[in-house]
This record gives C-alpha cells, structure tokens and sequence, in this order.
C-alpha cells in the first residue's frame, strides 16, 4: 500500500498531513490495513467454525449445536462493542484500546489453534472480547483525521475504510478456508492469528500518522466511578465464578449452562437499553417521538439479521452435507461460499450509490421505509428460495452450488437496501443525549437476531428443515409488508428525518 501514498497538498493541520493516502490523511492507511487484516482475521476464522464444530475431525457436535454456538458467538461480538466504545471513551482512549483488542483478538485465535476442545471457547471468548473492543473504536480513529464534520473526503475516507473490511472478509475464506479444510483446522485457525499479527503489526508501526485526539480519554472515568465500575464487575465476577463453580463439582455442568444465559441477555440487554432510551425524561416530545419510529426499524433489522447471518451457520453446514459444492467439475472447500457476500457488496455497493443518486435527481429515490421494507421481503425471499435446495436434498440428491449462490446474491441486495439505511437511520434519529451510543443500539439489532437464532437451536428446532425455513421466510415478508402498510405512521413518528 506504500506506493499508494502520494505527496499533496492538504489543509494545514490535517493530520497526516505531509502525504495522503488515496487523497486521504495517510492515517487512513493505518486503520485500512489494520482492518483489513483484522477482518481477514476474523472472517477467516467464521468461515471454519461451523464446519469444526461438525466435523468428525474436529468437535463433532450436531447442527444445531454448532448453529446455536454459532449464533451466540457472533451475537456476542456485537454485543460487546457497547463495552469497546465506553472503554474507548472513558478508560484507555480509541488508540489504545484498539492495540490493546488487537492482541486479545491475536491471543484468541492462537489459543483456538491448540488441538484441544478445552481450551477451544475460551479462544472463541477472547475473540468476541477483542472484536468488540476494536469495533467501536476503530471507527472512530477514521473520523478523528478529518477536521471537523464539514471536510469534504469524510464520507469518501469511510468508503476507502470500508473497502478494507470487504477486501479482507473475501481473502479470508479463500486462504483460510482451504489451509483449514484441506490441510488442518488449527492450521487454519493459526493462519487467522497471523493475520491478527499481521494488523496489530501495521497499527503499532503507523499509528504515528494517526490524530492525536484518538490517544485521548473524551470523558475519563473520576476515582469514585472507577472504584465503583470494579467493584460491580468483581461481585458480577464473583457470582458468575461461584455459580459455574456448584454446576461444575455439581456433575451437572454441559454446555447449555453457558449458551443459554449468553443467548438470554442477547436478547433482554437490548431491550433493556432500548426501554431505557425510550423512558428517558430529559428527552423532548421530538426526540420520543423518533425513538417510536426507531423501534419499528429495530425489530425490522433483528429479524433481518436472524435469517442473513445463518449464511454463515444453517447454510453453511447444509452446503458442507447436502450441496454439490463444483464448478465445471472442480471442487472447491465450502468456506468459500463465505466469499460470495464481500465480492459481491464491492461489485454492487457502487451500482447502488449511482442508482440511487440518479433517483434522487430526478425526486424518485425510495424512502428510507421502503428500501428497509424492502430489505426485508429479499431477505426472506432467499429463504424461499433455499427451499429449493432444500427439495433437492430431501429426494437423495445433491444440490447445485448454484443455488447457494443465487440465495447469498438475493441476500446481498436486502443487504444493501436495509443496513447502510439503517445506519444512517441511526444517526439521524438518534436524541441529542444518546447521538455517540446509538451506533452501538443498531448494532444490538445484529445482536438481538443472532440471539433468537441461537435460542432456537438450543431448543432443538431444526433449522435446515423446510417448515422452519418457511416460516422464518414468511416472518421477515410479514414484516416488511408491516413496515411498508405503517409507512404513514412510521413517517409521522420521525418528524424531519427523511
């Protein structure tokens, strides 16, 4: 990326100012390979863990085992960004949170590539603790290189920095997956580490060419709330020890005893903070009457996320059972259906922006309530298309990879109706006294979805089973003809945000 940074002259003051990076502060190098890798990292490792977990080679758990843990770990990570951003703002500062995440994250994928189940949740757990804590805060780092919300490459910086998580979420299955599928799992899982080393490597070395602001602490914690926030943590600690403890000498501990409080609060926290938000008496009729209009989006987008995110779950363990996975004859691993979702948002994410700008001249561009809608009718039309599969599977045969595909293809365009909507949903209708946490409320969404999917599994529905996927498609056609025949009132409800 070094022969990308080209002399320029910039506004004095602009961090990085002495070179730019694509036309950007050359900061904004740093953070793009330091995600990049990270992403790499990350999505690397996602495109095994299913196939692991039932694999005879590898902890050998049923489906809907492998799908509930699945779930929760990905609810999980996006849970704890909540956490990442208020570490970030009141105890070590963006910057140092996210090397500190890195190697928790470096850390986490290590401990899963020894070959032995014990210490296997545990790397999962240190992943998702660093995923969080780099999540909120990496952002963040972005905004700081520009001078203020009026520069005008802000938003292009954003696309560059969001290019690099495309870019790195492609790579991943195509090198980890095959190192992991073809040659060994811990393999694999060491290949996602390197990446890990790889970003944190690029993120200490660069990090110079980063504002200062991103060392800072914006609202650091007093003496009398840092005694307090260790205190808590100690008791919640202490209790959840004691607890696990007894179940264990027990003899009754099993796995249960940990997914089914993980996937609880996945689904309780964000309601609870929503609840919160909503009750908040410093906040104006207006700000009230946003947040209305806010919930209907949010459970829009929780069912959303529970249907698309078993991409990498129920369709990848069907693929890995009941799908020809060829192309002209040739084989290739089942994590590289992993790639088809990165490959094709950098192949239509600009189609998109284009269309929706020429619209938007000619005053037809679709309100932000019809592309979520819509979002959501695609989202499960994918899941009546996998119903076709499905048949297929059912009658002794193998289904075409071509089928996976088209349903991943059908799922990206949902994706691009409803979440870049959604998040600048969020921004606009956040109240004054939450405007910073929001971000981390729509990531609840994700959350809140995951959770469901991982309550169901743990329950024992099947979730590859043709009457589940039927309704689960009909559910998110409910919604997105809710949201679309209460567009009136939902639009009432959000005042000037259009």
């Amino acid at each position: 990326m070094a022969s990308s940074l080209t002399k320029d002259s910039v506004t004095p003051g602009t961090p990085g100012s002495e070179k730019t990076f694509l036309g950007h502060p050359r900061g904004l190098a740093t953070l793009f390979m330091t995600e990049m890798w990270e992403r790499f990292s990350y999505y690397g490792m996602r495109a095994l863990l299913p196939l692991y977990l039932v694999a005879p080679g590898g902890l050998h758990l049923s489906a809907a085992t492998a799908t509930a843990i699945y779930s929760v770990y990905v609810s999980l990570v996006y849970l704890l960004a909540m956490p990442g951003g208020w570490f970030g703002d009141r105890v070590w500062g963006p910057r140092k949170t996210v090397a500190v995440a890195g190697g928790v994250i470096m850390l986490g994928h290590l401990t899963l590539a020894l070959p032995t189940s014990g210490t296997f949740y545990a790397g999962l757990g240190l992943v998702a603790i660093g995923s969080g804590l780099l999540k909120a805060n990496i952002s963040t780092m972005v905004g700081h290189l520009y001078e203020g919300r009026d520069d005008a490459r802000r938003d292009g910086g954003f696309t560059v920095f969001y290019m690099g998580i495309n870019l790195g979420a492609f790579a991943a299955p195509l090198i980890i997956g095959t190192i992991g599928e073809n040659v060994n799992w811990h393999f694999g899982f060491a290949l996602a580490a390197l990446g890990m080393a790889l970003g944190l490597a690029q993120f200490l070395l660069g990090s110079r060419h980063l504002a200062d602001r991103s060392s800072v602490v914006p609202t650091p914690l007093s003496a009398e709330e840092k005694s307090s926030t260790l205190r808590k943590a100690a008791i919640w600690a202490g209790i959840a020890l004691v607890f696990y403890a007894i179940v264990g000498f027990s003899g009754h501990y099993t796995l249960n005893w940990l997914l089914v409080p993980m996937t609880l609060l996945g689904v309780i926290i964000p309601v609870m903070v929503l609840t919160r938000i909503k009750r908040d008496r410093d906040l104006d009729r207006t700000e009230q009457s946003s947040m209305s209009a806010y919930i209907w989006f949010f459970v829009a987008a929780a069912v959303f996320w529970m249907i698309y995110d078993q991409g990498g779950s129920t369709l990848s363990i069907f693929a890995d059972s009941s799908a020809e996975n060829t192309v002209f004859g040739w084989e290739f691993p089942v994590s590289w259906y992993q790639s088809v979702n990165p490959v094709l948002i950098m192949a239509l994410a600009p189609v998109f922006a284009w269309i929706w700008l020429a619209l938007n001249r000619r005053g037809k561009e679709p309100s932000t309530i019809v592309k979520f809608a819509s979002g959501l009718l695609l989202v499960g039309a994918s899941f009546f298309l996998f119903l076709a599969p499905l048949s297929i599977a059912e009658g002794g045969h193998k289904a075409a990879a071509l089928w996976l595909v088209a349903i991943y293809f059908v799922q990206t365009v949902g994706e691009l109706l409803l979440s870049p909507v959604g998040l600048s949903v969020t921004t606009k209708m956040a109240p004054a006294k939450y405007a910073s946490q929001m971000m981390g409320v729509w990531f609840l969404a994700v959350t809140a979805g995951d959770a469901t999917t991982g309550l169901l599994s743990i329950a024992g529905v099947d979730l590859d089973k043709t009457g589940v996927v039927t309704l689960e498609a009909m559910l998110a056609v409910v919604a997105g003809v809710a949201v679309w025949m209460y567009r009136k009132k939902v639009r009432t409800l959000m005042g000037d945000v259009r």
